[in-house]
């Protein structure tokens, strides 16, 4: 069964959540059901006063988010319904971004449309040699839309626009040698790694870091 988990660690005295993408076998594709999962999982992270920092990740090794799923997208049958599918998935992206603590995307695998817009709603991203990413809407004949509007503040507005108008597929190392990835490591130290970020904003002052957040 599809669904978004939430699980809670300890680290360096703080508690922090995994989230986890469940849909391997879509390739993490987020469908309507799947927006709403993850919109409800970070809602109710936000309520969380003793919460220091989130990890966003993906089951499996084949995606961390494939893009939101073409299927569900192709059976609109009305703008309105369209409209009303890009804004749930708008407000579950805002959801992320407004959470009162960094979120970290720990990305394996394809990170593609609506995946890469995810990414670039997190604070930080940390990503595996094997990851891809890409905006390869325009390639089925859809823009790009929602938060491909935070791509051009992290890699610049010439490479969010090559990657929004041919639709290119970027292995790890480009997409962290133009900024958008602040760490690449190989995929059996991704955990270790993440969590060793996660520890670093633990060890900090929690309001501090919630203020830094919001500035």
């Amino acid at each position: 069964m599809a669904t978004v988990n939430i699980d809670y660690d300890e680290l360096e005295g703080g508690r922090v959540a995994t989230v986890t993408i469940d849909r391997p076998e879509k390739m993490n594709a987020l469908d309507s059901s799947m927006i709403d999962q993850l919109n409800w999982a970070f809602r109710s992270l936000a309520n969380g006063s003793s919460l220091r920092a989130v990890i966003l990740s993906g089951a499996g090794d084949r995606a961390w988010v494939g893009g939101a799923d073409i299927r569900e997208m192709a059976r609109l049958s009305s703008v309105c319904k369209a409209r009303a599918f890009i804004q749930r998935l708008h407000i579950a992206m805002l959801s992320v971004r407004n959470l009162h603590v960094p979120v970290i995307a720990q990305v394996d695998g394809f990170c593609l449309g609506a995946g890469m817009e995810l990414a670039a709603a997190c604070d930080l991203r940390v990503a595996s040699l094997s990851a891809q990413f890409g905006m390869p809407e325009v390639q089925v004949g859809l823009p790009s839309v929602i938060e491909a509007s935070l791509l051009p503040g992290l890699i610049g507005r010439g490479r969010a626009a090559r990657l929004v108008l041919t639709g290119e597929v970027i292995d790890a190392e480009l997409a962290y040698n133009w900024g958008f990835v602040e760490e690449l490591v190989s995929a059996d130290q991704l955990r270790d790694t993440v969590r060793a970020l996660v520890a670093s904003i633990c060890r900090a002052g929690p309001h501090a870091v919630r203020m830094q957040k919001r500035l």
